[in-house]
């Protein structure tokens, strides 16, 4: 179970000067290399090629991966970054693990 998933709204916590601080949501993580990518943050220029589909070659922008530990998980009470820990919670007879905000206590699933 990952700490910061696709979909979350996420802030960058160290980097480049003009993304940092930024917040944006999760567009894909890869586990294996550590890494995710945000919505609008990071951006590289991509060449496109001219094909069948895609009729007009051009350079678009297009979002590069950031570390997972750059990233930290918005607070949807205080918009503010929280860290996240793990705890098994009963509901409706069912066990779940579920992610909580270390400062504010709110279930993030």
């Amino acid at each position: 179970m990952r700490k910061i998933r696709k979909g979350d709204e996420v802030v960058v916590l160290r980097g480049k000067v003009g993304v940092r601080g930024q917040k944006g949501k999760v567009l894909e993580v890869d586990d294996e290399a550590g890494r995710a990518k945000v919505e609008g943050l990071n951006l590289v220029k991509k060449h496109k090629k001219r094909t069948a589909r895609n009729l007009k070659a051009s350079i678009e922008d297009v979002p590069a991966p950031i570390p997972l530990a750059a990233l930290a998980l918005v607070s949807k009470k205080d918009g503010k970054p929280v860290r996240v820990h793990f705890e098994t919670r009963e509901s409706q007879g069912k066990v779940r693990k579920v992610r909580v905000a270390s400062r504010t206590g709110e279930v993030l699933d």
